[in-house]
């Protein structure tokens, strides 16, 4: 039983480190990445689809994405709902091909964007720390239910515990590596 709680702490841990690594890549660092388009969706056939899920979306080059639609009759609404995401990205349809121009980030942008990623982060940090503590009073019910003892109590808060600084440090790991990628020119 135990076990399976220490598991269920380390997965619940593990999903907020990769929520925070999928939350920062959609962060704009000044060159073209296709994961920026995923938050985008558009009405088609009656159901909201990712861009994605329609089309080919492809490096061009350093600040451009290409954007091959299957259904070219969806062009101008992707266009709009690209443009309407207030994502600071120029768009040009050119024939059947939509381009997506990364524009050239500023300092300012850059240091804006690293509180952005800063505030992500420690909002990650406080659900890592949340998941702690409610494992920690379930631990203290299966005490005060003699479920377990008050060994099994101590280790299990220490390998909880030991969990909890392992994600922390992955979570400053990752902010350090995308401050890095934001502060370079």
């Amino acid at each position: 039983m135990l076990l399976d709680f220490q598991n269920d702490v380390k997965n619940r841990m593990m999903q907020c480190v990769k929520l925070f690594e999928i939350n920062i890549d959609k962060l704009r660092t000044g060159k073209a990445s296709p994961t920026v388009l995923d938050g985008i969706h558009i009405e088609y056939f009656g159901s909201l689809q990712a861009i994605k899920n329609i089309s080919n979306i492809s490096i061009e080059d350093f600040r451009t994405l290409k954007i091959n639609i299957f259904d070219k009759s969806v062009s101008n609404l992707i266009y709009k709902a690209i443009n309407n995401s207030n994502l600071g990205l120029q768009v040009n349809i050119v024939g059947d091909i939509i381009r997506v121009i990364f524009p050239v980030l500023t300092e300012e942008r850059r240091k804006n964007l690293i509180k952005l990623v800063r505030g992500e982060a420690e909002f990650s940090r406080i659900a890592v720390r949340n998941i702690r503590r409610s494992m920690n009073d379930k631990i203290k019910k299966f005490v005060k239910q003699n479920i377990i003892g008050k060994d099994d109590e101590y280790s299990t808060q220490i390998i909880i515990q030991n969990q909890t600084d392992k994600y922390i440090k992955e979570i400053d790991l990752i902010l350090l590596n995308k401050e890095k990628e934001l502060m370079t020119f």
